[in-house]
């Protein structure tokens, strides 16, 4: 049996991990996708301000595991630390491999369209049009279903609502496929703090509904990541029918994905990245209507995903890529842009507890391992 001594907490001995359906196959009644981290080259030159270094093929066999859950992959996004170390250059490189790889596999596949190629904070709007356009073309030649993410430079340059309903509309209408909106929190990344126009969330969801009511039929969903249960339940059941709405509240995805008399979210998560295969089995549980088991396979997992999220939450990528190493997911805990730095030891001691807790760690002598490691380097004896 696997046993450590955490400081702070004494012995830990870890539990066996419960076996899981996996049919490895995608669930009837919930879209889910994944949104995955990138596996930086131990040897590159991922320093802070550094271009991105990747090892592409342990990012790509990543992916494989996901689709191989039958779960889709959500790429090129802010778990991928897009805008904390992933560059446009290796954004670009990482969507077009992914893309080849999920043709070869048959994998779900989506992939985030940003302007983050643009070097200055503001930039006039036919500027930010322009590179978004540059980045749909790439990653629709990817085969790729389109997110368009918040723009950090739409941020800092629109004047108001209409500025975000002109750049999106014209977005959408450009998109040769159904496109997923994203709405990303001030917690995820404060450079997007009033978007859609206003700091008011009221406000700012009118114009979102605006948005979608306008073009329902080319739009496939939205993705939100306001971590507000109630404010997303609203939104979701002012949406139009056909219209989903992908949760990527990492605090309260249980019972958001679950859902009510009225209906449920969909899923485009970070955290699905280290809970994929808990996450898959209850999808599965959840189509075959078990209900018990559904909460039983994710009830564990949220006080993982709480810790893993808290403020500053921008730094969760830190725990996401730490959890990869514990799992055997890769074979060191390095990041771009030296991100692994974000945490504390303490973070990521009881994130190790937590993961154990909610059996996201497949071997745990591996785990064991790593953790003895880690803190060793730390100059913590276990």
């Amino acid at each position: 049996m696997a046993e450590i001594t955490l400081p702070g907490t004494g012995s830990l001995r870890l539990r066996e991990p419960d076996p899981l359906d996996l049919p490895g196959t995608a669930a009837a009644y919930r879209t889910a996708f994944a949104a995955a981290h990138v596996v930086a080259d131990p040897l590159g030159p991922n320093a802070p301000g550094a271009p991105a270094a990747v090892d592409w093929e342990a990012t790509l066999a990543f992916r494989r595991h996901l689709w191989s859950l039958g779960l889709g992959v959500a790429d090129a996004m802010d778990t991928a630390q897009r805008g904390m170390g992933l560059d446009w250059t290796a954004t670009k490189e990482l969507i077009t491999r992914s893309g080849a790889e999920a043709g070869a596999v048959g994998g779900r596949l989506a992939c985030g369209v940003g302007t983050d190629q643009l070097t200055h904070p503001t930039a006039t709007l036919p500027v930010i049009l322009a590179a978004y356009e540059q980045q749909l073309e790439v990653v629709e030649a990817a085969g790729a279903q389109p997110i368009l993410m918040a723009s950090r430079a739409l941020a800092a340059t629109a004047d108001g609502p209409d500025d975000y309903l002109r750049v999106y509309g014209r977005l959408i209408g450009q998109a040769r496929q159904p496109v997923i909106l994203h709405w990303l929190g001030e917690m995820f990344d404060p450079a997007l703090a009033g978007y859609w126009g206003s700091a008011d969330l009221d406000r700012a969801t009118e114009t979102v509904l605006t948005l979608v009511k306008e073009h329902a039929g080319r739009i496939d969903g939205i993705k939100v990541s306001l971590l507000d249960a109630d404010r997303e339940i609203a939104l979701r059941r002012a949406l139009p029918a056909g219209v989903k709405l992908y949760t990527g509240d990492d605090f309260n995805y249980p019972q958001l994905i679950r859902g009510d008399e009225l209906g449920h979210s969909h899923a485009l998560l970070g955290v699905f990245d280290p809970i994929a295969a808990q996450a898959a089995a209850a999808l599965h549980a959840l189509d075959a209507g078990d209900l018990a088991r559904y909460d039983a396979l994710l009830a564990p997992t949220l006080p993982l995903a709480r810790h893993l999220f808290a403020a500053p939450t921008y730094h969760y990528k830190t725990g996401i890529v730490f959890l990869a190493w514990l799992a055997g997911h890769q074979d060191h805990f390095t990041m771009v842009a030296g991100a692994q730095s974000g945490r504390s030891v303490p973070h990521l001691v009881e994130l190790f507890r937590l993961a154990d807790l909610a059996g996201v760690l497949p071997d745990p002598d591996l785990a064991v391992h790593r953790m003895r490691q880690f803190l060793a380097l730390a100059g913590v004896a276990a």
